[in-house]
């Protein structure tokens, strides 16, 4: 039978889970987590699967940046590295170069916050003094040794994602005992590593990382019960739009898959989900707003 003490300290595990779920999430980045808030994806890219090479440069780039934001972006999420399946990496001063006039055009021009979507500590140092509000690693700042302490330095928040491996072979065989709870155990590590390194909890989020080293089953069970990531006491990101699980279940080509990228989002709003990485921001507000309406908590502003 078990002592008091262990029977204490299973509850106090208990009550700090419960905490964990309930308690409200602190604002991120100066935004308030009260609704579902839309990160808009800037691909300063040749090679993203997507819309790779229609804004590489970076006057494309501000503009299109400019209308996400005019539409009702809340984050603009710039990125200089193609992480894509199969995608080949990116030196530095090439990521730095693509990035860097982007992040400068756009500061003090938008409502919306800025991130940089890296996983290079370099990039993150640099973008912050350029003016960026936060930070998105995919590799859940894994990839670079020095990631960690370039956050901590910084002072920005950052989303962690999960990513079973490398860009290029990430989707050879993906394997898991359970993907939520190894996606979750995954998040739960990395979120102690940036409490040991001087980051509080709350300027963590997390992403479970759709289509990075999943199969359609895993991205489908990922989105199904993403609301279990709530459990982590952290704002929940969730990145979707126009991903190849869509295109799995219907047949649609990235600049298709409109419709299938507003159904996920809409599960994770549904979910819990406090941030919303697309690519159409116009649409995926228009749909939050009937769907907050339809569920009694009011349209966006």
């Amino acid at each position: 039978m078990a002592s008091s003490a262990e029977l204490e300290a299973g509850a106090g595990d208990w009550r700090a889970l419960l905490e964990r779920l309930s308690a409200p999430r602190p604002a991120l980045a100066g935004l308030p987590l009260d609704r579902p808030r839309i990160a808009g994806i800037v691909n300063v890219t040749p090679d993203s699967f997507s819309d790779g090479g229609r804004f590489a440069a970076p006057e494309a780039a501000i503009a299109h940046a400019l209308r996400l934001d005019a539409e009702g972006a809340d984050i603009l999420d710039i990125g200089g590295e193609s992480t894509r399946p199969g995608a080949a990496p990116v030196d530095l001063e090439e990521e730095l170069r693509r990035v860097l006039p982007v992040i400068e055009g756009l500061a003090g021009r938008t409502r919306a916050r800025l991130s940089i979507d890296t996983r290079k500590a370099e990039v993150m140092r640099r973008a912050a003094a350029a003016g960026v509000h936060m930070v998105n690693d995919v590799s859940a700042l894994t990839h670079d040794p020095a990631a960690l302490a370039a956050v901590a330095d910084t002072g920005l928040p950052v989303v962690l994602m999960h990513a079973l491996a490398d860009p290029r072979t990430m989707q050879a065989d993906p394997r898991y005992d359970d993907v939520v709870l190894d996606v979750y155990d995954m998040l739960a590590a990395r979120i102690e590593a940036c409490e040991a390194a001087g980051i509080p909890r709350s300027r963590l989020a997390v992403d479970p990382g759709i289509g990075f080293g999943k199969t359609l089953a895993h991205n489908l069970a990922l989105i199904g019960a993403s609301s279990i990531f709530h459990g982590l006491g952290c704002a929940v990101m969730l990145g979707a739009s126009r991903k190849s699980f869509i295109g799995r279940l219907t047949g649609a080509p990235p600049g298709e898959r409109l419709a299938g990228s507003l159904a996920a989002a809409l599960q994770g709003a549904r979910q819990g989900a406090q941030l919303l990485r697309v690519h159409d921001v116009a649409a995926t507000r228009q749909a939050l707003g009937v769907w907050l309406g339809a569920e009694g908590g009011g349209a966006p502003p």
